[in-house]
């Protein structure tokens, strides 16, 4: 499919009552064209089939100042999302409606805040040196009971350790087996799911694509499970920390760059270093980690996420988050690990509350950095960081990630590569959006505070 500036080629129309007509035989009546906020919140409006050619043309418009991270004042003019028609996604969970990803446009122009135009303006420069960018998303998330006070759902309380428990798995096997069954129907080819380390927490894994195509499907995938488990009389939490004795939810990156013809970069046979990653690959670790603190404000951006990236605080030990901006091979306290069998780098820093389009974005950055620039990331770490002390980590040059969204932000702020990929506009909404948040939070007085304090002198 092409489009022109002003998106009225009749090839858009055409196609558009092409795609129309083909939901519409499945039983399809609306469609749900949709974007994204700041925090990856899908927003939209429905239109009847029938309409899908005006609005693949963007006749539906938004207030973008009455959204988070869509920075307009109220007098600007409206924005307008053009529907990707290559890839709609009937809802396994409501089968009349179809979601199509969508990008911002304002009249003729793409709208530079866009998240997922971000997102396609550093892939476009992948693209020009001869890169895609392959990703995969690890999902974890909670399900909780709805009520007044959540729980986990249906839990075994006499486990301390309930990571890959069979039982518990088995206790909510109508709700995953229900999620797992709707995403391979949509062809994500699930191979493996499991209970986690909290109570209530499960895991997917399912192949991996291309970095736009995957950021769609976990913006879609959040919402779809969140609606399946209503059905359940549950709900899912995507927050980093629900519970502070239990670990958090991670939405690790695994990473790779592939060539025109779909061959691995990242893949190497002959690796001196022994993680069977190619030196392109180390470049782009080396990328990422010089941005490292800026990326965590990013792929880790709330209050919250920083009470998951700590070494201790689970009821089964250590949390296995990283708190260092280092890499190893399979091991996984450094905040980007090269997995068994090499070919990918995972990047463990970023949680379940993320902004895919941003995310990908900001990493994507980082490492054509590094592969421009020929950076090189040093040795691997191979043992447990987590037991090295400060003195041997300032000996190995290892420095820890920011310990807080203030800090983080900080480091967000002074990097100049955060600026070049977001655009001024996204990047000052960014800021301002953080700061606040982590400004609310300081001033808000907690029930830990009361407790402590109120009666202590």
């Amino acid at each position: 499919m092409t489009t022109t500036l002003n998106g009225q080629t009749a090839t858009v129309a055409s196609t558009a009552r092409e795609v129309a007509d083909e939901l519409a035989a499945k039983g399809v009546k609306y469609a749900a064209i949709s974007f994204v906020d700041m925090h990856g919140k899908p927003k939209s409006k429905m239109v009847p089939l029938g309409h899908l050619t005006q609005a693949a043309l963007g006749s539906e418009m938004f207030t973008g100042a009455a959204l988070d991270g869509v920075p307009q004042d109220v007098n600007d003019d409206e924005v307008a999302p053009h529907p990707d028609l290559d890839h709609p996604i009937v809802m396994p969970f409501n089968r009349e409606v179809a979601w199509f990803p969508g990008d911002l446009w304002i009249g003729d122009t793409p709208f530079n805040a866009c998240s997922r135009q971000i997102l396609k303006r550093v892939t476009a420069d992948a693209a020009a040196l001869g890169y895609t960018f392959n990703l995969g998303i690890e999902t974890e998330f909670f399900l909780l009971t709805d009520t007044d006070e959540p729980a986990p759902a249906s839990i075994d309380d006499n486990l301390d350790k309930p990571c890959y428990d069979l039982r518990t798995m088995l206790h909510n096997y109508p709700v995953v087996d229900e999620i797992v069954s709707a995403m391979n129907e949509l062809g994500w080819d699930v191979y493996s799911f499991d209970h986690e380390d909290g109570n209530g927490q499960f895991e997917t894994d399912f192949t991996y694509t291309n970095v736009v195509s995957m950021s769609d499907r976990l913006v879609f995938f959040r919402m779809m499970v969140g609606e399946i488990a209503r059905k359940h009389g549950l709900f899912a939490s995507w927050m980093p920390k629900p519970f502070a004795d239990r670990t958090g939810s991670g939405a690790h990156y695994n990473m790779s760059l592939a060539d025109a013809s779909g061959t691995n970069l990242f893949a190497a046979v002959d690796d001196p270093r022994g993680c069977g990653l190619s030196t392109l690959g180390y470049q782009f670790i080396a990328g990422v980690l010089r941005h490292a603190d800026a990326i965590c404000a990013v792929i880790a951006p709330t209050v919250n996420s920083y009470k998951r990236l700590v070494k201790q605080g689970s009821m089964s030990g250590l949390t296995w988050a990283p708190v260092f901006a280092c890499y190893g091979d399979n091991n996984r306290t450094n905040m980007l690990r090269i997995p068994k069998g090499g070919g990918r780098v995972e990047c463990r820093a970023a949680d379940a509350a993320n902004n895919p389009y941003l995310g990908g974005a900001l990493m994507l950055a980082a490492g054509l950095e590094g592969i421009r620039e020929q950076l090189d990331p040093g040795d691997p770490n191979r043992d447990n960081l987590y037991r090295l002390t400060e003195a041997d980590l300032v000996e190995r040059g290892i420095g820890w990630l920011p310990r807080s969204l203030g800090e983080a932000i900080d480091a967000l702020e002074a990097d100049p590569l955060v600026r070049s990929v977001f655009g001024d506009e996204m990047f000052e909404s960014f800021v301002t959006e953080k700061r606040a948040e982590w400004d609310g939070y300081n001033a808000h007085v907690s029930a830990w505070e009361t407790d402590r304090y109120l009666r202590f002198w």
